[in-house]
């Protein structure tokens, strides 16, 4: 087994295939000549996805990045990255070469991407295609803040629930979190101020976000956060965190004083669930903690009432 294994590295150094693998931090932990040559990379370096694609987008090199701001970018596509288990997409590069790349993530959050030079494919057919990948993208996008969708966070609930009802695990926990006294500030400050607050608050929160888990935007000031394999505990966890995080925000440079809050509900999932019971569950502890006094989390309890839990 091991010459097996020095043999497969042996071609992989060799092949003209990209080949790499990043931890469930999203820390690359292996990549080939050809991966690392396409994206500037030591030999003996583990830099973290979005590190990589930053310092390349600053050198204007590796991945091609049509977007006029990039950290909106990063946030975007953070927001969708390792979410299923797997997916294919074009993608070119500042060079010149055109990629085939597909990403496959395991149950522990490790992804394997593989990525071949499709270069001498037609132009046009392949402008067609990305014109394809660029819609799907958009469709699966929020406008305004650029994280996931409630089109697209509720397949990534669907998938959880699949995935554990085919093999018996765990499914995991869904938490509604939603912004306090949101109607306040959109009319004391103007509705353009309420957009730099949704946007910062999905920023951060995203920044929070596990590979493995999906976040996205459901619609005004509520947002879904979907944690496979995660009891509502180790949610409650996370979250305590992220209320942290946003205490500390001060979004509006010219009002350093201003600052806001969001109140979450968690529920953990049953046996017979279907996204809309445990949307439910959720979405009920979420209420009781906003009657609770807000800036806080609850947790639904299937056998009793919610609980609250105040970080």
């Amino acid at each position: 087994m091991h010459n097996v294994t020095d043999h497969l590295r042996a071609m992989y150094e060799d092949t003209p295939v990209l080949v790499a693998a990043y931890d469930p931090f999203d820390r690359l932990r292996y990549a080939n000549r050809a991966f690392r040559g396409a994206f500037f990379i030591e030999p003996a370096e583990e830099p973290f996805w979005p590190e990589l694609m930053r310092r390349n987008f600053h050198a204007g090199r590796g991945t091609v990045i049509r977007a006029p701001d990039f950290e909106e970018w990063l946030v975007s596509t953070l927001s969708r990255r390792g979410k299923a288990g797997f997916r294919a997409f074009e993608t070119d590069l500042a060079d010149g070469r055109w990629l085939w790349m597909t990403e496959t993530v395991d149950a522990e959050g490790w992804m394997l991407c593989i990525a071949s030079d499709i270069t001498s494919l037609r132009a046009e057919d392949r402008a067609v295609r990305q014109d394809r990948d660029f819609a799907i993208k958009a469709a699966q996008t929020d406008d305004l803040t650029g994280i996931a969708n409630r089109r697209y966070v509720t397949t990534r609930i669907e998938d959880m629930l699949g995935q554990a009802a085919a093999d018996g695990s765990t499914a995991g926990s869904v938490a509604v979190l939603d912004l306090d006294n949101f109607k306040y500030i959109n009319d004391r400050y103007g509705h353009h101020v309420g957009d730099v607050v949704l946007r910062d608050f999905a920023r951060r929160i995203q920044a929070q976000v596990r590979r493995t888990d999906c976040f996205g935007r459901v619609g005004g000031e509520e947002f879904i956060l979907v944690l496979p394999g995660t009891s509502a505990a180790q949610a409650a966890l996370l979250i305590e965190r992220m209320l942290t995080v946003i205490r500390r925000s001060r979004p509006l440079s010219d009002r350093p004083e201003f600052g806001y809050t969001f109140s979450a509900g968690v529920s953990e999932t049953l046996p017979d669930d279907s996204v809309a019971s445990l949307y439910t569950r959720a979405d009920k502890a979420l209420y009781a903690a906003k009657l609770a006094g807000r800036n806080q989390l609850v947790t639904d309890s299937p056998a009793s009432e919610p609980t609250p839990r105040q970080a």
